[in-house]
């Protein structure tokens, strides 16, 4: 059993590697430019939210208190004719990415000790490079890429923007995989 603190270099480092790919794949890649489209009557519609004092927070419309009022013919009848939505609103100003940024750090080293404390478990000290790498690779790929899932299930993400962090989970597993194997405790 090798314990997460020997384990700090290779959790930073991961971290650190995949910030810069993720970087890179929204920065130069650009493929997940097309998960977010310009809402049609965005004036309009930003207008009527501001005007009825609508505070930061995530909401689904049309809102029903209880399942019990979701199936009542008023509601019923709001859900057929639309629209039907979850929007969120966040803090006016222009966009926090630094702080987002942060975020995703801690997100990514949290995912590390993760991973050290799983891969740690189940391989031992001295282990060859490819038993680690592929004990780390799973288990980051899994942390990185499932959430996104649950997102297109029960809030209406689009399933190919859902495919899209998909496709950067195995880049980040093998990415955190590699760093753990090759700083593996001997």
């Amino acid at each position: 059993m090798i314990g997460i603190m020997s384990l700090w270099l290779p959790i930073v480092l991961s971290a650190i590697i995949v910030f810069v790919a993720s970087s890179i794949i929204h920065m130069v890649l650009k493929y997940h430019n097309s998960d977010y489209p310009q809402l049609s009557g965005e004036d309009g519609i930003a207008d009527a939210i501001r005007s009825a004092g609508v505070q930061p927070g995530t909401y689904f419309f049309p809102w029903a208190p209880s399942p019990k009022e979701m199936g009542t013919p008023e509601m019923i009848e709001k859900y057929n004719k639309g629209p039907v939505g979850l929007m969120t609103i966040m803090p006016s100003g222009p966009p926090a990415i630094g702080k987002q940024l942060a975020q995703w750090f801690a997100f990514s080293l949290v995912i590390g000790v993760m991973v050290a404390y799983l891969t740690g478990r189940t391989v031992a000290g001295g282990a060859e490079y490819l038993t680690v790498f592929r004990m780390a690779s799973t288990i980051a790929f899994l942390c990185y890429g499932f959430g996104t899932i649950s997102e297109s299930i029960w809030w209406g993400r689009k399933w190919g923007s859902s495919a899209k962090y998909l496709i950067d989970a195995p880049a980040y597993g093998l990415l955190t995989g590699g760093s753990f194997a090759g700083f593996w405790p001997s």
